[in-house]
């Protein structure tokens, strides 16, 4: 049950890191800016799951699914599409929306795998994985519309302090 807690921290210690500049530097932060930086990290890192795990990926999908090898491919390939536009001040809004679509879209194969013990990244526990699982799509949906899309995300530390 190790991978929510590193996708969390990839998420944010881009943003840890800069405020820490921030703060010791009297700079102002883009929070914006280093949100989606933690995002597109752990968009690639989602995307580099699909290449390492791909047959427990297959195996997250009902059987019906067609072609569910391709589609592994094809959404670790948006992942990484999304993953690198959040890295880009001119693409991160879209990549923010799709980032949303894409976890509310992939949810399901979630809750399939956990209902049926899926051996991949702790859906092994069965539905009990939800109980984390449900949680942490929340907190990236939240990161991805309060602190990517918002824009007016900027953190200005007390000047003489």
């Amino acid at each position: 049950m190790v991978t929510p807690i590193i996708i969390l921290f990839m998420l944010t210690s881009p943003l840890i890191i800069a405020f820490l500049y921030s703060k010791f530097s009297d700079r102002p932060l883009n929070i914006t800016k280093y949100a989606c930086w933690g995002l597109g990290i752990a968009f690639i890192f989602f995307f580099v799951g699909h290449l390492v795990e791909t047959e427990g990926m297959v195996e997250m999908l009902p059987s019906w699914v067609p072609s569910r090898l391709a589609l592994v491919y094809l959404t670790g390939l948006i992942e990484l599409l999304i993953g690198i536009a959040l890295f880009m001040p001119r693409y991160q809004p879209l990549a923010a929306k799709l980032a949303i679509v894409v976890f509310v879209i992939f949810f399901p194969a979630n809750i399939y795998a956990a209902l049926n013990g899926i051996g991949l990244g702790g859906h092994q526990w069965g539905p009990v994985y939800l109980l984390i699982r449900g949680p942490l799509q929340i907190i990236l949906i939240a990161w991805a519309y309060f602190l990517c899309l918002k824009g007016h995300n900027t953190y200005e530390p007390p000047v003489g302090q």
